[in-house]
């Protein structure tokens, strides 16, 4: 869980981010969340986005996956919403989640 320090630095980390997965018409299946999965393992932030026609709000989508795959959800606003799921060790964001305590 993360403190809302922690929250605030990522979400100013994630502020450059382009939107890596984008969420249309079909379900969020099982391909989608393992291929986030995939991506937060190697990237720990990612931004995502839900596109008009998607049967999901961002909050939703963002609830669901950061469920499925263990994620910490850091921000959502309009249809884009930031997951975060820290690696093991050698983590990007040691620093940054350090000084945000």
């Amino acid at each position: 869980m993360l403190s809302s320090k922690q929250r605030a630095a990522l979400r100013a980390a994630a502020n450059p981010l382009e939107p890596v997965f984008q969420i249309g018409k079909g379900e969020i299946d099982d391909t989608l969340t393992a291929a986030v999965a995939d991506c937060l393992a190697a990237r720990e932030l990612i931004k995502l986005k839900v596109l008009e026609n998607s049967e999901y709000s961002a909050r939703e989508a963002a609830d669901i996956l950061a469920e499925a795959t263990g994620a910490d959800c850091v921000q959502v606003i309009g249809r884009k919403f930031v997951l975060f799921l820290k690696k093991k060790k050698d983590s990007d964001f040691d620093a940054i989640l350090a000084k945000a305590k």
